[in-house]
Protein backbone atom coordinates (compact mmCIF):
# COMPACT_ATOMS: atom_id res chain seq x y z
CA UNK A 1 0.00 0.00 0.00
CA UNK A 2 1.26 3.38 -1.05
CA UNK A 3 1.95 6.07 1.44
CA UNK A 4 2.24 9.96 1.72
CA UNK A 5 4.81 11.80 3.33
CA UNK A 6 2.21 12.46 6.16
CA UNK A 7 1.40 8.68 6.53
CA UNK A 8 5.08 8.40 7.15
CA UNK A 9 5.56 11.12 9.51
CA UNK A 10 2.17 9.72 11.82
CA UNK A 11 3.62 6.39 11.67
CA UNK A 12 7.10 7.36 13.02
CA UNK A 13 6.44 10.44 15.84
CA UNK A 14 6.84 8.63 19.07
CA UNK A 15 3.13 8.10 20.42
CA UNK A 16 1.30 6.60 23.62
CA UNK A 17 -1.97 5.10 23.40
CA UNK A 18 -4.63 5.80 26.50
CA UNK A 19 -7.69 4.00 25.25
CA UNK A 20 -7.63 1.14 23.78
CA UNK A 21 -9.39 -2.11 24.92
CA UNK A 22 -7.55 -5.53 25.05
CA UNK A 23 -10.41 -7.95 23.39
CA UNK A 24 -10.94 -5.22 20.76
CA UNK A 25 -7.56 -5.68 19.53
CA UNK A 26 -7.71 -9.49 18.28
CA UNK A 27 -5.94 -10.18 15.34
CA UNK A 28 -8.95 -11.39 13.01
CA UNK A 29 -6.32 -15.13 12.49
CA UNK A 30 -5.87 -15.21 16.52
CA UNK A 31 -9.90 -15.18 16.86
CA UNK A 32 -10.73 -17.75 14.16
CA UNK A 33 -8.25 -20.03 15.85
CA UNK A 34 -9.73 -19.86 19.37
CA UNK A 35 -13.29 -20.23 17.32
CA UNK A 36 -12.28 -23.06 15.83
CA UNK A 37 -10.71 -24.56 19.03
CA UNK A 38 -13.52 -23.93 20.85
CA UNK A 39 -15.90 -25.95 18.16
CA UNK A 40 -16.69 -23.46 15.76
CA UNK A 41 -19.72 -21.38 17.84
CA UNK A 42 -19.88 -18.57 15.66
CA UNK A 43 -19.84 -18.71 11.79
CA UNK A 44 -17.14 -18.41 9.76
CA UNK A 45 -19.48 -15.29 8.10
CA UNK A 46 -20.40 -14.00 11.63
CA UNK A 47 -16.52 -13.70 11.75
CA UNK A 48 -15.81 -12.20 8.99
CA UNK A 49 -18.74 -9.45 9.71
CA UNK A 50 -16.48 -8.42 12.71
CA UNK A 51 -13.77 -7.69 10.70
CA UNK A 52 -15.74 -5.61 7.81
CA UNK A 53 -16.25 -2.28 8.87
CA UNK A 54 -18.52 -0.49 6.37
CA UNK A 55 -19.67 3.27 6.24
CA UNK A 56 -22.46 2.33 8.93
CA UNK A 57 -20.97 0.20 11.50
CA UNK A 58 -22.31 -2.38 13.83
CA UNK A 59 -20.75 -2.05 17.77
CA UNK A 60 -18.28 -4.46 18.88
CA UNK A 61 -19.90 -5.80 21.96
CA UNK A 62 -20.61 -8.84 20.35
CA UNK A 63 -17.15 -9.72 20.05
CA UNK A 64 -15.92 -8.64 23.74
CA UNK A 65 -18.86 -10.88 25.15
CA UNK A 66 -17.97 -13.82 22.38
CA UNK A 67 -14.64 -13.69 24.07
CA UNK A 68 -15.41 -14.06 27.08
CA UNK A 69 -18.28 -16.01 26.81
CA UNK A 70 -17.17 -18.97 24.29
CA UNK A 71 -13.41 -18.41 23.09
CA UNK A 72 -10.75 -17.14 25.48
CA UNK A 73 -10.78 -20.19 28.39
CA UNK A 74 -6.43 -20.05 29.84
CA UNK A 75 -4.36 -17.38 31.02
CA UNK A 76 -2.43 -18.41 27.75
CA UNK A 77 -4.77 -17.04 25.34
CA UNK A 78 -4.99 -13.56 27.69
CA UNK A 79 -1.08 -13.82 27.16
CA UNK A 80 -1.40 -14.18 23.55
CA UNK A 81 -3.90 -11.21 23.21
CA UNK A 82 -1.86 -8.77 25.17
CA UNK A 83 1.35 -9.55 23.67
CA UNK A 84 0.39 -9.15 19.76
CA UNK A 85 -1.65 -5.78 20.84
CA UNK A 86 1.46 -4.59 21.81
CA UNK A 87 3.42 -6.01 19.46
CA UNK A 88 0.87 -4.64 16.36
CA UNK A 89 1.12 -1.23 18.68
CA UNK A 90 5.00 -0.86 18.82
CA UNK A 91 5.18 -1.45 15.07
CA UNK A 92 3.41 1.89 14.89
CA UNK A 93 6.40 3.46 17.46
CA UNK A 94 3.67 3.61 20.65
CA UNK A 95 6.03 3.26 22.90
CA UNK A 96 3.67 3.50 26.12
CA UNK A 97 0.44 1.80 25.75
CA UNK A 98 -2.53 1.85 28.64
CA UNK A 99 -5.36 -0.60 27.78
CA UNK A 100 -8.33 -1.50 29.37
CA UNK A 101 -9.40 -5.57 30.24
CA UNK A 102 -12.75 -6.52 31.94
CA UNK A 103 -11.89 -8.97 34.48
CA UNK A 104 -15.82 -9.26 35.55
CA UNK A 105 -16.21 -11.33 32.67
CA UNK A 106 -13.16 -13.39 32.80
CA UNK A 107 -13.68 -14.72 35.84
CA UNK A 108 -16.97 -15.33 35.97
CA UNK A 109 -17.26 -16.21 32.24
CA UNK A 110 -14.36 -17.50 30.82
CA UNK A 111 -13.71 -19.31 34.23
CA UNK A 112 -10.07 -17.94 34.71
CA UNK A 113 -9.40 -16.89 38.26
CA UNK A 114 -8.11 -12.98 38.66
CA UNK A 115 -4.71 -13.67 39.94
CA UNK A 116 -3.68 -15.96 37.22
CA UNK A 117 -5.65 -13.70 34.35
CA UNK A 118 -3.67 -10.89 35.86
CA UNK A 119 0.06 -12.50 36.13
CA UNK A 120 -0.97 -14.17 32.24
CA UNK A 121 -1.42 -10.31 31.33
CA UNK A 122 1.57 -8.99 32.82
CA UNK A 123 3.84 -11.77 31.77
CA UNK A 124 3.34 -10.58 28.25
CA UNK A 125 3.57 -6.87 29.13
CA UNK A 126 7.35 -7.71 30.22
CA UNK A 127 7.98 -10.10 27.66
CA UNK A 128 6.77 -7.25 25.46
CA UNK A 129 8.50 -4.60 27.15
CA UNK A 130 12.16 -6.77 26.68
CA UNK A 131 11.47 -8.00 23.30
CA UNK A 132 9.93 -4.62 21.29
CA UNK A 133 10.74 -1.78 24.13
CA UNK A 134 7.14 -0.73 24.17
CA UNK A 135 5.93 0.12 27.91
CA UNK A 136 2.52 -1.25 28.64
CA UNK A 137 0.29 -0.71 31.94
CA UNK A 138 -3.19 -2.47 32.63
CA UNK A 139 -6.32 -0.52 33.40
CA UNK A 140 -8.54 -3.09 34.82
CA UNK A 141 -12.32 -1.84 33.33
CA UNK A 142 -15.92 -2.27 35.44
CA UNK A 143 -17.99 -3.65 33.54
CA UNK A 144 -21.20 -1.16 33.51
CA UNK A 145 -23.71 -3.84 32.31
CA UNK A 146 -22.83 -5.67 35.19
CA UNK A 147 -24.23 -4.91 38.94
CA UNK A 148 -22.41 -2.40 41.07
CA UNK A 149 -21.58 -5.09 43.58
CA UNK A 150 -19.51 -6.58 41.03
CA UNK A 151 -17.69 -3.30 40.02
CA UNK A 152 -16.60 -3.48 44.04
CA UNK A 153 -15.94 -7.45 43.76
CA UNK A 154 -13.67 -6.49 40.75
CA UNK A 155 -11.15 -3.09 42.33
CA UNK A 156 -11.12 -5.40 45.64
CA UNK A 157 -9.20 -8.11 42.90
CA UNK A 158 -7.36 -5.70 42.04
CA UNK A 159 -6.49 -4.39 45.39
CA UNK A 160 -5.30 -7.73 46.65
CA UNK A 161 -3.61 -8.67 43.90
CA UNK A 162 -1.58 -5.75 43.05
CA UNK A 163 1.10 -5.06 40.70
CA UNK A 164 2.28 -2.04 40.78
CA UNK A 165 4.42 -1.31 38.18
CA UNK A 166 1.82 -3.04 35.51
CA UNK A 167 -1.77 -3.15 36.83
CA UNK A 168 -1.79 1.06 37.28
CA UNK A 169 -6.14 2.29 37.96
CA UNK A 170 -9.38 1.71 36.55
CA UNK A 171 -11.64 2.61 33.98
CA UNK A 172 -15.22 1.93 33.34
CA UNK A 173 -17.13 0.83 30.01
CA UNK A 174 -19.65 -1.15 28.07
CA UNK A 175 -23.06 0.38 27.35
CA UNK A 176 -23.37 3.91 29.22
CA UNK A 177 -27.29 4.00 28.44
CA UNK A 178 -29.19 3.59 31.31
CA UNK A 179 -26.10 3.10 33.40
CA UNK A 180 -25.14 6.25 34.52
CA UNK A 181 -21.39 7.23 36.37
CA UNK A 182 -23.15 7.33 39.97
CA UNK A 183 -23.87 3.53 40.11
CA UNK A 184 -20.42 2.69 40.57
CA UNK A 185 -19.43 5.66 43.05
CA UNK A 186 -18.74 3.53 45.71
CA UNK A 187 -16.40 1.08 43.18
CA UNK A 188 -14.43 4.37 42.49
CA UNK A 189 -13.84 5.43 45.98
CA UNK A 190 -12.81 2.05 47.23
CA UNK A 191 -10.33 2.22 43.62
CA UNK A 192 -8.79 6.09 45.25
CA UNK A 193 -8.19 4.64 48.33
CA UNK A 194 -6.30 1.84 47.50
CA UNK A 195 -3.98 4.21 45.30
CA UNK A 196 -5.00 3.23 42.12
CA UNK A 197 -5.79 5.71 39.16
CA UNK A 198 -8.70 6.27 37.65
CA UNK A 199 -10.64 7.43 34.29
CA UNK A 200 -14.04 6.47 32.87
CA UNK A 201 -15.87 6.25 29.70
CA UNK A 202 -18.33 8.99 30.19
CA UNK A 203 -20.52 11.07 27.18
CA UNK A 204 -20.12 8.33 24.77
CA UNK A 205 -23.45 6.58 22.69
CA UNK A 206 -24.80 10.23 22.84
CA UNK A 207 -25.35 10.55 26.04
CA UNK A 208 -25.90 13.40 28.28
CA UNK A 209 -22.60 15.49 28.94
CA UNK A 210 -23.81 15.60 32.75
CA UNK A 211 -22.43 12.11 33.00
CA UNK A 212 -18.65 13.67 32.30
CA UNK A 213 -19.71 16.40 34.89
CA UNK A 214 -20.29 13.11 37.21
CA UNK A 215 -17.58 11.22 36.10
CA UNK A 216 -15.63 14.36 36.87
CA UNK A 217 -17.15 15.84 40.27
CA UNK A 218 -17.96 12.69 42.24
CA UNK A 219 -16.31 9.89 40.67
CA UNK A 220 -13.06 12.34 40.75
CA UNK A 221 -11.66 10.92 37.72
CA UNK A 222 -8.05 11.43 36.07
CA UNK A 223 -8.88 11.71 33.18
CA UNK A 224 -12.20 11.23 30.71
CA UNK A 225 -12.76 8.47 27.79
CA UNK A 226 -14.89 9.60 24.58
CA UNK A 227 -16.23 12.31 26.75
CA UNK A 228 -18.24 14.05 23.33
CA UNK A 229 -21.11 15.21 24.67
CA UNK A 230 -19.10 17.83 27.21
CA UNK A 231 -19.76 20.53 24.43
CA UNK A 232 -23.22 20.26 24.43
CA UNK A 233 -22.45 22.62 27.63
CA UNK A 234 -19.69 25.18 27.25
CA UNK A 235 -19.50 26.44 30.52
CA UNK A 236 -18.97 23.03 31.98
CA UNK A 237 -16.16 22.25 29.13
CA UNK A 238 -14.79 25.27 29.91
CA UNK A 239 -14.53 24.15 34.01
CA UNK A 240 -12.73 20.80 32.20
CA UNK A 241 -10.56 22.98 30.27
CA UNK A 242 -9.14 25.37 33.47
CA UNK A 243 -8.34 21.46 35.11
CA UNK A 244 -6.76 20.26 32.19
CA UNK A 245 -8.40 17.61 32.38
CA UNK A 246 -7.40 15.20 29.22
CA UNK A 247 -9.91 13.52 27.33
CA UNK A 248 -9.00 10.64 25.24
CA UNK A 249 -11.01 10.56 21.83
CA UNK A 250 -11.45 8.11 19.48
CA UNK A 251 -11.59 8.96 15.45
CA UNK A 252 -13.53 5.86 14.67
CA UNK A 253 -16.02 6.02 17.18
CA UNK A 254 -19.42 4.31 15.78
CA UNK A 255 -21.78 6.10 17.14
CA UNK A 256 -21.20 9.19 15.25
CA UNK A 257 -20.24 7.25 11.94
CA UNK A 258 -23.95 5.53 12.49
CA UNK A 259 -25.76 8.53 13.41
CA UNK A 260 -24.82 11.63 11.46
CA UNK A 261 -24.82 11.92 8.03
CA UNK A 262 -21.68 10.88 5.31
CA UNK A 263 -21.62 14.04 4.46
CA UNK A 264 -21.82 15.90 7.56
CA UNK A 265 -19.96 13.36 9.81
CA UNK A 266 -16.53 14.95 10.26
CA UNK A 267 -18.00 18.60 10.19
CA UNK A 268 -19.95 18.09 13.10
CA UNK A 269 -18.14 15.08 14.74
CA UNK A 270 -18.06 16.92 18.53
CA UNK A 271 -13.86 16.12 18.28
CA UNK A 272 -13.53 19.13 15.32
CA UNK A 273 -15.00 20.98 18.13
CA UNK A 274 -13.55 20.18 21.65
CA UNK A 275 -10.19 21.82 21.09
CA UNK A 276 -11.73 25.05 20.37
CA UNK A 277 -13.46 24.70 24.10
CA UNK A 278 -10.50 24.80 25.45
CA UNK A 279 -10.18 20.80 26.08
CA UNK A 280 -7.25 18.78 25.73
CA UNK A 281 -7.61 15.97 23.53
CA UNK A 282 -5.85 13.07 22.75
CA UNK A 283 -5.91 10.54 19.92
CA UNK A 284 -6.29 6.68 20.47
CA UNK A 285 -7.29 3.49 18.66
CA UNK A 286 -10.25 2.25 21.17
CA UNK A 287 -10.69 -1.02 19.20
CA UNK A 288 -8.28 -1.44 16.53
CA UNK A 289 -8.70 -4.43 14.81
CA UNK A 290 -12.49 -4.23 14.95
CA UNK A 291 -12.77 -0.85 13.84
CA UNK A 292 -9.93 -1.56 11.08
CA UNK A 293 -7.65 1.01 12.19
CA UNK A 294 -3.90 1.41 13.44
CA UNK A 295 -2.65 4.45 15.58
CA UNK A 296 -1.36 5.70 12.80
CA UNK A 297 -4.43 6.20 10.67
CA UNK A 298 -6.14 7.18 13.90
CA UNK A 299 -3.97 10.32 14.02
CA UNK A 300 -4.50 10.72 10.20
CA UNK A 301 -7.80 11.07 10.69
CA UNK A 302 -7.38 13.97 13.15
CA UNK A 303 -5.83 15.63 9.76
CA UNK A 304 -7.71 14.33 6.88
CA UNK A 305 -11.43 14.63 8.83
CA UNK A 306 -10.96 16.84 11.37
CA UNK A 307 -8.91 19.42 9.49
CA UNK A 308 -6.26 19.74 12.40
CA UNK A 309 -2.85 20.78 11.08
CA UNK A 310 0.83 19.86 12.27
CA UNK A 311 0.93 21.95 15.47
CA UNK A 312 -2.33 20.68 16.61
CA UNK A 313 -0.71 16.63 16.62
CA UNK A 314 2.13 18.39 18.65
CA UNK A 315 0.02 19.46 21.14
CA UNK A 316 -2.05 16.05 21.26
CA UNK A 317 1.56 14.29 21.58
CA UNK A 318 2.32 16.53 24.69
CA UNK A 319 -1.57 15.80 25.79
CA UNK A 320 -0.76 12.37 25.36
CA UNK A 321 2.15 12.70 27.95
CA UNK A 322 0.63 14.91 30.34
CA UNK A 323 -2.77 12.46 30.74
CA UNK A 324 -0.37 9.24 30.91
CA UNK A 325 -0.44 7.72 33.91
CA UNK A 326 3.66 7.66 34.30
CA UNK A 327 6.29 9.63 37.06
CA UNK A 328 6.65 12.88 36.46
CA UNK A 329 10.40 12.93 35.58
CA UNK A 330 9.57 9.87 33.21
CA UNK A 331 7.14 12.73 31.73
CA UNK A 332 9.63 15.09 31.76
CA UNK A 333 12.27 13.36 29.89
CA UNK A 334 9.31 12.37 27.26
CA UNK A 335 8.07 15.85 27.63
CA UNK A 336 11.68 17.19 26.18
CA UNK A 337 12.62 13.94 23.87
CA UNK A 338 9.43 13.40 21.75
CA UNK A 339 9.16 17.43 21.21
CA UNK A 340 12.37 17.37 19.88
CA UNK A 341 11.96 14.20 17.92
CA UNK A 342 8.52 15.43 16.29
CA UNK A 343 10.04 18.75 15.26
CA UNK A 344 12.68 16.82 13.81
CA UNK A 345 10.62 14.74 11.49
CA UNK A 346 8.83 17.50 10.53
CA UNK A 347 11.39 18.78 9.34
CA UNK A 348 12.65 15.68 7.52
CA UNK A 349 9.02 15.11 5.52
CA UNK A 350 8.67 19.20 5.15
CA UNK A 351 5.36 19.56 6.96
Amino acid sequence: MSTTPLDDFLRAIPKVELHCHLFGTVRQATFEALNARAGSPLAAEEIQGFYTRGEKPVGVLRVLRALDAELVRTPDDLHQLTYEYLQDAASHNVRHAEFFWNPTGTVHESGIGYAAAQDAVVQAIRDARKDLGIAGRLIAAIDREASPEAAVEMVDWVLAHRAEEEVIGIGIDYREVDRPPEMFLQAYRRAREGGLKTTAHAGEFGMPWTNVRTAVELLQVDRIDHGYTVVDQPDFARQCAERGLIFTVVPTNSYYLRTLPPERWALDHPIRKMPGLGLRIHPNTDDPTLHKVTPTQAWAMMVRDFGFGIDDLRGFMLNGLDGAWIDESQRRDWRTQWSAEFDALRARFSL
